[in-house]
């Protein structure tokens, strides 16, 4: 009772700060456009269209989050939390096209004539915008991390590459009122769009490598040290290990050989003892499913079944 009481509050903090971030950006994108009425700025347009990005990747971000903590059902026996590397993916995208279009509207407003007007108001709201969305970003990252959520994780960074965004465009615009240099304001948001491509490109890696399976060298490394000094005080061994994280959730799948003669109950309380000691050292939910064989004999049948095609 108290675990699932445990989970449902973890589940509610995420969908609070989900919330928050998608009030928070709501309010951005109206700060920023407002900034941009009153200046004309090409930086300040860029940071708005990267609000207008960013409030339609948490909107996605907010229904992954609810899609990935429905239970397991007969069309999806695994769950949906794999969905959390599709959000990560589709955030790390809205943050490229996003650094595309602010590219493309600095060269465009570079070539058309610069006209800038009441720079002092817009860089101070342009200001407010970085420290709430720093804040909001940290927020973000620190809580995703901490309930294990990659969802509320790439919303964070995301928050984060706006944050630089709107810090790169206050600089800007502060030595633009200083120098009087008005080129000075694309080149800026030129230079903060290059630095968000980076953001955006290991986000989508990070997608990659959860929807391939890819192996986390520190999770092997942990498993196997939990592994090998309990099967050697039990005198068994152990093959066929595989592990893979699904957004929220840890599997893994292993062979245990056994002396032959043990009994079959003898055995499977070991089994049950070492599923539950890999179980609880992890600290996302952890599923481990192993297969009980004998020490002496299992090379054998596994080549007599290999030969049959079986």
């Amino acid at each position: 009772m108290n675990s699932t009481t445990g989970a449902e509050k973890n589940l509610a903090l995420l969908q609070f700060a989900m919330r928050l971030s998608l009030a928070v950006g709501f309010f951005m994108l109206a700060a920023k456009t407002f900034a941009f009425w009153l200046t004309g700025s090409a930086a300040i347009l860029s940071d708005a269209a990267e609000s207008v990005v960013h409030v339609v990747a948490v909107s996605f971000a907010a229904y992954s989050l609810w899609l990935s903590v429905k239970p397991a059902d007969h069309s999806h026996l695994y769950g949906h939390d794999k969905i959390s590397f599709f959000s990560a993916g589709f955030e790390g995208a809205m943050i490229i096209f996003a650094a595309f279009f602010i590219i493309y509207i600095s060269i465009e407003k570079w070539i058309s004539g610069l006209k800038l007007e009441n720079l002092g108001m817009g860089t101070g709201l342009t200001l407010l915008a970085s420290v709430i969305n720093g804040g909001l970003g940290l927020y973000l990252v620190a809580i995703g991390k901490k309930k294990h959520s990659l969802i509320l994780v790439a919303n964070g960074k995301h928050v984060l590459t706006d944050c630089w965004t709107s810090l790169g465009v206050v600089v800007g615009l502060t030595l633009a009122i200083i120098t009087g240099w008005l080129v000075l304001d694309p080149i800026i948001a030129i230079l903060v769009a290059m630095n968000i491509l980076w953001t955006g490109g290991q986000l989508i890696r990070q997608s990659i490598g959860g929807l391939m399976d890819e192996v986390d060298p520190e999770t092997e490394a942990k498993i196997k040290s939990l592994l090998d000094p309990i099967t050697q005080t039990r005198g068994i061994e152990y093959h066929s290990l595989r592990h893979r994280n699904t957004g929220s959730t840890l599997w893994m799948e292993l062979h245990l050989l056994f002396p032959k003669g043990i009994l079959l109950e003898n055995a499977h309380a070991i089994a049950t003892q070492i599923e539950d000691r890999l179980k609880h050292n992890f600290p996302t939910r952890t599923e481990v499913t192993t297969h009980l064989e004998t020490l002496e004999d299992h090379a054998d049948i596994h080549t007599d079944r290999h030969d049959q095609g079986t």
